[in-house]
């Protein structure tokens, strides 16, 4: 069961977001932005007779995460070094329902070519449209039936800003009537039916052309509703109505890689980490009408680009060196640190007492949410180049490898 304090948030976050029912991944990180699944059903094993291949389905190359809707899988692609695909499949098939495509492509840094040129944010759907960053500071709003574009943004020719060293990387958060990214060198609300800014703020830069990696959440914090951001160099809260600055803190982090979502702990506390940084934790008070931000514990390991998920109070995490964490939320002691090393990332799922985990070699691990030790119940190779998140959707998990989309099936066999 969940702690109380975590409901608060839940219900508040239920409210906000579009409601798409337990069948659907929507969005970066699932159904509530915290990697968290719905529902009982969870596999007690993931080999071959428990999950089971339906569908796979060769692509270009991307890091996008899938989105799940109740008949139809969304995926995106670089085509050609010149292109941006958007395709729809069929859930059940794979077969292929629409597709479309706009030039986009561009060439990262020498230093970050080894994790490619191809697109990385991963896209919205709010039942209506869905919603697809390009890696040229563009987003582009479709019509999820038919794959028509309803609008497109380009910030860089709208607000004259640069084009990010390492591409649009946040992932887009669309609510009930807005849409929130980091974009434009600043953080944007835009009118989702339209496109048309509504507001923009912390456009102070915030590192190497602005580019910021993570990806923005609603919390309620020190019982104000507010939007969460980590920009390359601060953790700062939002007015989602006006974009006004309710509280900031810098982030130490090696040339701004601020890359995790932040975690809502409780109705006034965050969690995150940071490459080249630490582990840490903030209270948000406040005080009158003022807001304070205290810190509330540090500590020494530094999270990479693995968002970690929260079970019981408990932060499970992937860390710059390869290892893994358990970490209690509340204290900042650390439960375990792993004695072997992992892959260079893992994303995350969690449902009750189980964390699935799947790294950048496409090893799937099924871990117990125990901290008392790192409990692996089961792992399995599924795949080549797995950096984009697993989404889990219903009775079905959804892993794009760089260039393939592939659709697994829970089954429990009978005794």
């Amino acid at each position: 069961m969940l702690p109380k304090v975590a409901l608060l948030v839940s219900v508040f976050l239920s409210a906000s977001l579009p409601v798409l029912g337990a069948d659907t991944w929507p969005q970066w990180r699932g159904p509530d932005r915290d990697g968290r699944v719905p529902g009982d059903k969870w596999p007690s094993q993931i080999g071959e007779s428990h999950l089971k291949l339906k569908w796979r389905v060769p692509l270009g190359p991307s890091y996008s995460g899938p989105i799940v809707t109740p008949d139809r899988v969304f995926t995106t692609e670089t085509a050609d070094a010149q292109l941006e695909v958007v395709r729809a499949l069929d859930r059940k098939t794979g077969k292929e329902l629409w597709s479309t495509n706009w030039q986009g492509a561009m060439k990262v840094p020498f230093f970050a070519k080894s994790n490619g040129d191809w697109i990385r944010s991963t896209p919205a759907w709010d039942g209506d449209s869905l919603y697809v960053a390009g890696m040229r500071d563009v987003l582009v709003c479709l019509d999820a039936g038919s794959g028509a574009i309803r609008w497109r943004k380009d910030f860089p020719a709208e607000l004259k800003t640069e084009v990010p060293a390492f591409g649009f990387v946040c992932s887009p958060l669309v609510t009930s009537n807005a849409l929130f990214v980091q974009a434009g060198g600043g953080v944007v609300r835009l009118d989702k039916k339209s496109g048309e800014i509504r507001w923009r703020s912390m456009t102070d830069g915030g590192g190497m052309n602005g580019s910021a990696f993570s990806s923005p959440v609603l919390a309620r914090l020190a019982g104000v509703d507010q939007l969460v951001v980590q920009t390359r160099t601060h953790l700062a809260g939002l007015d989602p109505e006006s974009g006004k600055e309710l509280w900031s803190t810098p982030v130490e982090a090696f040339r701004g890689m601020n890359i995790l979502t932040p975690t809502v702990v409780s109705s006034n506390r965050l969690f995150t980490s940071t490459y080249g940084g630490k582990t840490l934790a903030y209270d948000i008070l406040r005080e009158g009408e003022r807001f304070v931000v205290q810190p509330a514990w540090s500590f020494k390991a530094q999270g990479y680009m693995t968002s970690p998920v929260l079970i019981d109070g408990h932060a499970y995490l992937h860390l710059r060196n390869q290892r893994a964490l358990c970490i209690d939320a509340a204290t900042g002691t650390e439960k375990w640190t792993s004695g072997e090393g992992f892959g260079k990332y893992w994303s995350l799922i969690a449902a009750k007492d189980r964390i699935l985990a799947l790294d950048e070699r496409g090893i799937l691990f099924l871990l117990a949410a125990n901290p008392t030790k790192l409990e692996i119940l089961d792992k399995r190779k599924l795949g080549e180049d797995t950096w984009a998140h697993l989404a889990l959707a219903g009775d079905q998990l959804f892993i794009r490898e760089l260039k393939a989309l592939a659709a697994y099936d829970w089954i429990e066999p009978k005794p």
